[in-house]
């Protein structure tokens, strides 16, 4: 476990190109453990980007360079012992529309514990349980408990969304990344997913870009707000949208750009 007392996640310095394109800028932020934060600013600003770094999913492009320091849950991303796979355990993506892999909703949960665990580690009575634990966690098992065998891509999409975050959770992780995890839904599946990370909130530290002043007023703690690849300003949600410091931040939150 981290130190609770330790930001979740901290970056000094942060820098990163895509071939000769700067898209952020001397990033230097910190986040605490078990809150939502909200990623804001008009498109390209580099929301995503940052927050790709934090489990180093940019790097599947060839072309990206970095620097700088990005520590989460205590270790520097870029030390060389770090396992991108043990990272990407702990540090868990949910991306703009829903990615269930087409196989039954049992598989979809258990999908994760099956690539990480040893050959008969685990029990259909463990396998069972991840299931209907994580189901239970994201509000499905009452709706598709006995519709487990069912391919997860026929399902709804706020069902489906709900399913691709309990697939996360039989890994244990402690941070959750949403990239704008409610663009593809209605505002039924939005109220849906927010009411989710309401119940989340605590046991995992969640950060979403967003591109919904609302959702990131209604659904976040703090709210850091960037623009061509700065951090323009991070304060607690409330402040920020009720007392802008920066003149820039008050005139995209009253929609004036972007």
């Amino acid at each position: 476990m981290s130190d609770p007392h330790e930001s979740c996640i901290r970056t000094r310095n942060l820098n990163l190109w895509y071939g000769s394109f700067q898209a952020l800028r001397a990033v230097t932020v910190d986040l605490a453990h078990g809150g939502i934060t909200s990623l804001i600013g008009p498109s390209g600003c580099g929301k995503t980007t940052l927050l790709r770094c934090f489990n180093r999913i940019n790097e599947r492009f060839g072309y990206v360079t970095t620097t700088g320091e990005i520590r989460v849950l205590g270790r520097n991303l870029y030390d060389p012992d770090v396992s991108l796979v043990e990272l990407r355990k702990s540090v868990g993506m949910v991306f703009q529309r829903p990615n269930p892999l087409p196989l039954s909703v049992y598989e979809n949960v258990v999908f994760g514990l099956r690539i990480h665990s040893a050959r008969g580690e685990l029990t259909r009575a463990a396998l069972d349980a991840a299931v209907e634990q994580a189901l239970t966690e994201v509000g499905l098992w009452t709706d598709l408990r006995d519709r487990l065998h069912t391919r997860a891509t026929s399902l709804q999409l706020e069902q489906q969304q709900k399913l691709c975050i309990a697939r996360l959770l039989p890994l244990k992780p402690e941070i959750i990344l949403m990239d704008e995890p409610c663009s593809a839904l209605d505002v039924g599946g939005t109220r849906a997913i927010e009411d989710l990370m309401f119940s989340l909130k605590g046991r995992y530290t969640i950060v979403i870009v967003t591109h919904n002043m609302g959702q990131a007023r209604r659904a976040s703690d703090d709210c850091l707000f960037m623009l061509l690849g700065e951090i323009i300003e991070h304060r607690r949600t409330e402040d920020l949208f009720l007392d802008p410091r920066d003149p820039r931040t008050a005139e995209y939150i009253e929609g004036r750009y972007g």
